[in-house]
């Protein structure tokens, strides 16, 4: 799968029976978290549910799953930044021919009559919501049915694994965002980003006390402080090569001042107020298909809209409408 599928990403065969094979090789009957607003521990914290569903896609054509052009459909909602991770990889690595995408709406919405589960869910028509579309391939009406077709069983959040396995299919296979000469740097990286920033936002915004959002937030701003100083000295994270890493990051950093900064209490120091993680976040912007990535009517309406303990009236900020187009210095610094 496409290079670390990120967990809010939905990669499902466009058959039902399919989709049921993949439900066969992971057995899901423990009963988890089915959003990240119950996923708050005793204590205050946030504490992210793992994946569940480990099945992968393969290059050997034997496999369960194997990497086969237009055998595989995703979903995705451009809010979330998991699954703009994912779209990134499918960009960058010119798999759009071979693998389709359709967004859900920004906006949770109840996904049964008989309970009040709120997740996400697709528009009736393609004119409901821009950039959302209905479901091409099963008709569901939630990215919830799409999961109970792949397993009656399962009670948990939509989340799937990936690798990248589609090397073959690429239009662009020549770019290896994770290379080995520098996949200890990466990992190394990714460690760092992902607990303090990319699940760091969100320790900050769903504490319900004092003690952890202290806690998170004192980390966050550890960790962009130390990814401005190694951007002072490489245009990368892992020297002057786009890797996965930066993928990671700026999934985070194009969302920071637009809604944490002020949903997540994130307002110690904004973005733009770092040069370098600014004018490096405008970069990987302008890198070819990333910006198509980014729909950020989609990440205000749903963060704002979407979490009603946080933001009970649900109300949209008017700003800041940043320019990630305008000029930067990056190119210059470090050629």
């Amino acid at each position: 799968m496409l290079g670390l599928v990120p967990s809010s990403s939905y990669l499902f065969y466009r058959r039902l029976a399919a989709a049921r094979m993949l439900s066969a090789a992971t057995p899901l009957s423990v009963k988890m978290a089915r959003s990240a607003l119950d996923e708050v521990t005793d204590s205050g914290a946030f504490d992210r549910s793992p994946s569940t569903f480990r099945s992968f896609v393969s290059r050997d054509s034997s496999a369960p799953f194997p990497a086969v052009a237009r055998r595989y459909h995703l979903y995705v909602s451009y809010a979330c930044p998991w699954a703009s991770r994912c779209l990134a990889y499918l960009k960058l690595k010119g798999l759009d021919s071979a693998i389709g995408f359709t967004s859900v709406k920004p906006i949770f919405g109840r996904t049964k009559e008989y309970d009040d589960h709120l997740g996400w869910v697709f528009p009736a028509t393609r004119d409901e919501e821009p950039g959302a579309e209905p479901d091409p391939f099963n008709g569901a009406k939630t990215v919830r049915e799409l999961y109970e077709i792949a397993s009656t069983k399962y009670t948990g959040k939509p989340t799937v694994p990936g690798r990248r396995e589609f090397n073959e299919i690429a239009e662009n296979p020549g770019l290896d965002l994770k290379p080995a000469h520098l996949q200890a740097s990466i990992d190394e990286i990714n460690d760092l980003v992902y607990d303090a920033i990319n699940n760091g936002v969100y320790k900050c915004g769903f504490a319900k006390k004092q003690g952890p959002y202290d806690e998170a937030v004192t980390n966050l701003y550890n960790a962009l402080d130390k990814c401005e100083e190694i951007l002072s000295k490489q245009r990368y994270m892992c020297g002057n090569q786009l890797t996965e890493a930066d993928v990671r990051l700026f999934v985070t950093l194009i969302r920071f001042d637009e809604v944490y900064a002020v949903h997540f209490k994130c307002n110690k120091k904004l973005i733009r107020e770092y040069p370098n993680l600014f004018n490096y976040t405008k970069d990987i912007y302008q890198i070819p298909g990333m910006s198509s990535t980014v729909n950020m009517e989609h990440v205000r309406k749903h963060y704002y809209g979407g979490h009603p303990s946080i933001n009970p009236y649900g109300i949209i900020p008017a700003g800041p409408s940043i320019d990630y187009n305008a000029p930067h210095d990056r190119e210059k610094l470090f050629l």
